[in-house]
């Protein structure tokens, strides 16, 4: 403060900090003092300048110049002044301030705003005024406008700018007002403070970006469309994923209706002469809230309707676009339970039929009731775009059905009967497809009838899915039904299946990808023992009689298709009663990630839902029912065979041992007849003396070593002779002057069946009669 004569009243602490003179130096001397030479500054005038003052060189008490920009402002009732000052420097920070302020206040562009802590308006450029009609003192109208993306209003973003002193960035928001419900708005927000650094009050921008809004929906809506198409290959769930993207996109309501010839995988009709209930609704979203109870809903037919020219508009791709109720109301050509595809509150639709490679697949519909704008081009052209993607998924989805219904038949049509009984086990089999898009793989099992009473048990699994794994699996089933009939071992039957995947290995297309595993398990109800062999697959699982369970310890030779490798045969003995189960890897798969020893887990699981006097079949339902709900999910298909065993009593069989000498034929036939005599099968006495004469006579000349009978009395009468001879027994027609070769033929034509089968001692010759068991 500057005294009329000159002198200095007051110096302030700024002054010292920024002068380096001291209050008590410099009060009481003349101000003119504290000039250097030059007083003013012309040059270092900032650009802009700020009126009512001038720039002063002013003399640094270490004796620099300091440039201040300096104002004298008269003191009321005093004949002093007070005279203001900042640098130069600070002085052109605010010029440049002040002049960005009244630039971004009065452009015509961007809607900038300058509202109070209560969000009214204290400020605003030209297009906030004109575009937003803002007037100082009203609120906002951004803050009645809704997020785009969430819950919430642009009153609720301000009102967190200003509590938090944090500014936001690129939040879109929706015009409210009629007429105007699709347009949208870019809202930026920074708080604004006071001199004492509180926030009183925030500074917006808003920006019309409805055009790039809209072409990055679009854009996004298409994307979506896209992976919905190609993500799945059910027709269902490809239908109900283009809703979700229609909703609430486009429209407030959406349905989908597919054609029953599509739903079933058949070639759809490439014409639409109106519909005659042959179009199902499938798919169906409300916007808010549930699918009205009044409209067709998903899974029921849609009502009958007039064959009308817009049908072929349809067929050729068009959307069709309805902008008045009355236009789809005249498209239904007069319904009679047109109302039932007509919401209420109807303001506008759009529709367009799914169309594949000339083929009517459905028709999809998306309709406004509480979007009030009309479909306009933009649209129609978006709706198209979204319709033939879609289109090309469906068409994919129905040619999956059709192959995977096809794939599904075969298998089960190559599969035995789900049940069986033989004199050695009761057996029931359960077979499902893969779930999910995985498509049927080649997966069977088969219960084999033996020689001497005797059962095999089959289970496989070819690598891969589809038709091609199908024929795979009926070339090894056939295979293995005949090796069955030459009575192999199990190590011996694999080994010859191996060879043959070797041989498919090289006719495929691709080799590396041709491959099974097999378990084959053979069990016999004299012994009640059962021998198994397994080519890369998961180990059986039985229950015994007492209800306690294991896991059959076999060793796993390679899968089929690997060769060069031996499989070993594991031998177990399984009291009458007991159910053994073999399985195919679908129904471990979902086992896997949750227990450490997935085979015991199944074995205990077996354990537990087996119960007394229930059937096999409810058992094998109830050890799949988690799979079948879905519950638990497997890209694998899904195999199961339970065998209840049974047992032969040993009142039923009779065995002999006899040296290899010719009165053994005679010791045989008068053994076997005292044993029929003694089981009251008189009826077989002739038949059975003359096959045991016959045989025992063939073993006693053609082997040096002991030679075995064995009688066998079940369903049929078995009779077994076995010696240490290795020569294969045939069949053959005897001229009329032969001495011999008689005796097969004459075996042949009094038994039902016969054969023979080798061992690592010899071999033996069998024979079968059926009985009628009282």
């Amino acid at each position: 403060m500057i005294e009329a004569d000159g002198t200095v009243a007051f110096w302030s602490r700024e002054a010292a900090a920024l002068l380096g003179h001291d209050a008590r130096d410099v009060v009481g001397t003349p101000a003119r003092n504290l000039l250097s030479g030059r007083h003013y500054a012309k040059d270092a005038e900032p650009q802009g300048g700020a009126p009512g003052g001038r720039v002063l060189r002013l003399r640094h008490r270490d004796g620099g110049i300091v440039d201040l920009w300096v104002r004298l402002l008269p003191l009321s009732g005093t004949s002093a002044v007070l005279a203001l000052g900042m640098t130069v420097e600070e002085l052109g920070a605010w010029s440049d301030t002040t002049s960005m302020g009244r630039s971004i206040l009065g452009q015509d562009f961007w809607q900038v705003a300058l509202l109070g802590p209560d969000l009214r308006v204290t400020g605003a450029s030209p297009a906030a005024r004109s575009g937003r009609r803002l007037r100082p003192g009203e609120e906002d109208p951004a803050c009645r406008m809704a997020l785009q993306e969430g819950e919430g209003t642009g009153a609720d973003l301000l009102k967190q700018v200003i509590e938090t002193g944090r500014p936001i960035t690129s939040h879109v928001l929706r015009e409210p007002r009629p007429g105007r419900h699709d347009t949208y708005y870019a809202l930026r927000a920074m708080p604004l403070h006071d001199l004492k650094g509180q926030v009183s009050g925030a500074l917006t921008s808003l920006v019309d970006v409805t055009d790039r809004y809209r072409s990055a929906r679009r854009l996004d809506i298409l994307y979506q469309a896209s992976r919905v198409s190609m993500g799945s290959l059910n027709v269902e769930h490809t239908a109900q994923g283009l809703v979700d993207v229609l909703v609430p996109a486009l429209g407030d309501l959406a349905a989908v209706e597919i054609a029953d010839a599509t739903l079933r995988g058949r070639e759809p009709s490439r014409s639409v002469h109106g519909l005659r209930g042959d179009y199902r609704r499938i798919a169906a979203k409300n916007a808010h809230g549930p699918w009205p109870a009044d409209q067709v809903q998903p899974g029921q037919l849609l009502p009958p309707v007039p064959d009308q020219p817009g049908f072929r508009r349809l067929e050729q791709g068009e959307v069709l676009v309805a902008n008045d109720p009355r236009e789809y109301r005249d498209f239904l050509g007069g319904a009679p339970r047109g109302n039932e595809v007509l919401p209420e509150g109807l303001r506008a639709s759009i529709g367009a039929a799914i169309v594949a490679r000339g083929s009517v697949l459905g028709y999809v519909q998306v309709y406004r009731t509480r979007q009030q704008q009309a479909f306009d081009g933009q649209d129609a052209k978006l709706f198209k775009e979204i319709v033939g993607r879609a289109a090309l998924g469906i068409d994919n989805a129905r040619r999956y059905t059709a192959e995977h219904r096809t794939a599904v038949m075969l298998q089960n049509s190559l599969l035995p009967p789900g049940s069986a009984t033989t004199s050695a086990a009761e057996t029931a089999g359960i077979y499902l497809p893969a779930q999910g898009e995985a498509s049927v793989g080649g997966d069977w099992f088969d219960v084999i009838p033996l020689s001497s009473l005797r059962t095999a048990l089959v289970v496989g699994d070819v690598i891969g899915h589809g038709l091609r794994a199908s024929a795979t699996m009926a070339r090894l089933r056939t295979a293995v039904q005949t090796l069955a009939e030459l009575d192999l071992g199990p190590d011996e039957l694999l080994t010859r299946l191996d060879d043959l995947v070797q041989r498919i290995a090289l006719e495929a297309e691709h080799p590396d990808t041709t491959g099974a595993s097999c378990l084959y398990a053979v069990y016999d109800p004299v012994t009640r023992r059962c021998r198994i062999a397994s080519a890369g697959h998961p180990a059986p699982v039985a229950v015994l009689p007492d209800g306690t369970s294991r896991v059959i310890p076999v060793i796993p030779g390679p899968t089929l298709g690997v060769g060069g490798m031996p499989f070993e045969v594991t031998e177990t003995e399984l009291p009458p009663g007991s159910v053994l189960a073999l399985y195919s890897d679908g129904l471990l798969n979902p086992l896997r990630d949750t227990y450490r020893d997935p085979e015991r887990e199944l074995a205990v699981r077996l354990a537990d839902v087996h119960r007394p006097g229930r059937g096999l079949d409810e058992t094998g339902q109830h050890c799949v029912r988690r799979i079948r709900s879905g519950l638990e999910r497997t890209e694998d298909d899904v195999t199961l065979l339970l065998a209840r065993t049974r047992s032969i009593a040993d009142t039923d069989v009779a065995q002999w041992r006899f040296p290899s000498d010719p009165a053994a034929v005679g010791r045989a036939r008068e053994a076997a007849m005292d044993t029929l005599q003694g089981w009251g099968m008189p009826d077989q006495a002739f038949a059975t003396e003359l096959v045991a004469s016959e045989l025992v006579t063939n073993a006693v000349r053609y082997s040096d070593g002991p030679i075995g009978l064995r009688l066998i009395r079940d369903r049929v009468l078995v009779c077994e002779v076995t010696d240490t001879s290795d020569s294969q027994p045939r069949l053959r027609r005897a001229r009329s002057t032969d001495e011999g070769g008689r005796g097969l033929f004459l075996v042949a034509q009094v038994t039902n069946r016969w054969g023979s089968r080798y061992d690592t001692s010899g071999k033996t010759v069998w024979t079968e009669q059926s009985l009628e068991r009282e």
